[in-house]
């Protein structure tokens, strides 16, 4: 587990000040990169302009940042914590060991009495420090979405076959996105005895939940061995992609289809998945924040089909006789 692939010294600006690169923005970035990239191809093979495409990437990056970690913020079960940050530091809990909490990259406040870490001083804007980790998919995917349609109908560009060149190029990004789960630890599975499992160590997100549940004896124990989750997505991602690209493109019969199909296929996918994830990510009624708007996705997906479909067969004018 590779929590930083690397971190930038800032002490030029201010003592001490240093910005890491977690690895899963940066894998997250990078499959951005890419997709955008593809999308710009597709543009230009299609006739379009490739730069609203360069623009709606970019806009999408930062929408989609905002929103998934604000919906992480609110719905992943962290929200009070966050708050306590800012208002009592000595109400946050952090499960680590003495040697961890005194270090470097937390800094905190050792509790003898009850062997817990706390946040030294308040932080007000603990809640917006994207760059610590902490992302939820389902609030940037509906934040990059109302910003690609504010932009689209902007610059004049048919949506649907956007929306369609998106359900291809998404997948991507979502696959390289896991990656960087995997190497960050989070986002992992419930525990599995099999040769294909993974263990984590120590201080992982893993081990500190499996502490928590009294599966292991200390946050500083390597955690029992948990389905790969974060690969499993990424798998179902890339095949995704891969079907969207190689099948259904050449064979739609309208413009969204692409888009929904991606829609509908990857929302089912992250709802089967979410029954052997372990990590707190916050739900109601025995299903997961993911699982629900999975739902009400896949019933969006549905009605939207049936709409383009019949759109599609009304502005059909067979040639006269």
């Amino acid at each position: 587990m590779h929590g930083r692939l690397f971190q930038f010294d800032l002490g030029f600006l201010k003592e001490d000040l240093v910005m890491p690169g977690p690895s899963y923005f940066v894998l997250l970035l990078a499959g951005f990169l890419i997709a955008t990239i593809m999308g710009a191809l597709w543009a230009r093979r299609v006739g379009q302009n490739p730069d609203v495409i360069v623009d709606l990437g970019l806009a999408m990056v930062l929408a989609g940042i905002a929103g998934s970690r604000l919906l992480h913020v609110l719905a992943d079960g962290h929200f009070m914590e966050y708050v306590h940050r800012c208002t009592a530091p000595a109400l946050v809990d952090w499960h680590v060991t003495r040697h961890e909490c005194l270090g470097p990259d937390i800094a905190g406040t050792w509790d003898a009495a009850k062997a817990l870490c706390h946040p030294k001083e308040p932080d007000c804007l603990a809640w917006a420090k994207f760059y610590n980790g902490g992302f939820t998919y389902y609030g940037g995917f509906v934040a990059a979405s109302g910003a690609a349609w504010y932009l689209l109908k902007t610059d004049r560009f048919p949506f649907w076959k956007a929306a369609d060149m998106a359900g291809m190029v998404v997948p991507v990004g979502l696959g390289f996105g896991r990656m960087g789960c995997l190497l960050a630890g989070c986002c992992f599975g419930k525990p599995w005895q099999s040769s294909l499992a993974v263990r984590f160590p120590g201080g992982s997100p893993a081990s500190e939940a499996q502490h928590l549940a009294g599966l292991v004896s200390s946050t500083a124990s390597e955690s029992l061995p948990v389905h790969p989750t974060q690969l499993y997505e990424s798998a179902a991602s890339f095949v995704i992609a891969a079907v969207l690209i190689l099948y259904l493109h050449g064979r739609k019969r309208y413009d969204g289809q692409i888009f929904v199909a991606f829609v509908a296929s990857y929302a089912t996918v992250r709802f089967l998945l979410e029954f052997v994830r372990a990590d707190d990510r916050g739900g109601l009624l025995f299903l997961s924040t993911s699982q629900l708007l999975g739902i009400v996705l896949v019933a969006a997906a549905v009605v939207a089909h049936r709409r383009l479909v019949a759109r599609a067969l009304t502005s059909f004018r067979p040639e006269s006789a």
